[in-house]
């Protein structure tokens, strides 16, 4: 069974697309029992993307409003996405989860994900143009995600490969890419904490495959990984999507289960 869930939402109050109500309302028409938002947390060295400290009370307000108009319906959840390198408290939260969006060099944080223009101009300026030099500054970081944001679910672990399909700048299959990703992943794994798998990108028509990819994917099977799907959702349209595609690979990579978040903590959905 394919769980209707999904708890990695953005709406208007940092760059999703859509109001609190209209996801919820597009969530509910698709059949959705369980539907978390996750605003980017407050960054205070980059403030482009993430929610402001002014409006959190307002998300938090209107968040309140769906849960209370849906009850009984759908389970509704105020939930945040907190970078790894942002120190903002997350306690009036439902829920964290916690992702790299930033690698830290030279006293700057270059963002990972913002444009592939942009980010070839971070890796030619900063790392010599060596992308490996830089997934090892990413895979650093992202290894000590858990610790530092406390999260309830992990979230794009290989953001990095973002602009990278087909390998168009970095083999995945390179030894020294594959040793970045799984030690970091070993470090992660011994946390507990469950990996989502993100169709976002895949939505966005920038890769053929969720995150992780299907090649740590498999790897994240044969440790004993744990896993939530997400939609990683900016706009109303995009809300489960792949999730049939994406559950039938985790079926073929021997995953038997899929949680969801709730209150009393995660739960395991069989994927059969």
């Amino acid at each position: 069974m394919i769980p209707k869930a999904n708890y990695h939402t953005h709406t208007k109050y940092c760059d999703g697309k859509n109001t609190v109500a209209e996801m919820t309302k597009a969530a509910f028409d698709k059949g959705f029992t369980h539907l978390g938002f996750s605003g980017h947390g407050y960054t205070d060295f980059d403030e482009s993307y993430c929610m402001s400290r002014e409006n959190i009370q307002n998300y938090l307000r209107d968040i309140a409003a769906v849960k209370a108009e849906y009850a009984g319906k759908m389970e509704v959840y105020a939930g945040v996405e907190q970078d790894c390198f942002s120190t903002e408290p997350t306690d009036i939260y439902d829920y964290v989860i916690g992702s790299t969006h930033y690698v830290y060099k030279d006293g700057l944080y270059h963002t990972v994900d913002e444009s592939e223009e942009k980010t070839n101009t971070i890796v030619r300026e900063f790392f010599g143009g060596d992308f490996l030099k830089y997934a090892a500054a990413y895979f650093e970081a992202e290894a000590q995600v858990v610790a530092k944001t406390k999260p309830d679910i992990i979230g794009h672990f290989d953001l990095i490969s973002k602009f990278n399909e087909g390998n168009k700048y970095f083999d995945m299959d390179e030894k020294t890419y594959r040793f970045l990703a799984l030690e970091a992943m070993e470090e992660l794994l011994r946390t507990g904490v469950p990996f989502e798998i993100n169709t976002g990108a895949m939505y966005r028509g920038l890769r053929t495959e969720p995150y992780p990819s299907y090649g740590l994917l498999k790897e994240l099977q044969k440790r004993g990984g744990e896993i939530v799907l997400s939609s990683d959702s900016h706009d109303c349209n995009s809300i489960g999507f792949a999730f049939g595609e994406v559950a039938q690979a985790c079926r073929e990579f021997g995953f038997r289960y899929t949680k969801i978040w709730t209150p009393e903590g995660m739960k395991e959905i069989p994927l059969d």
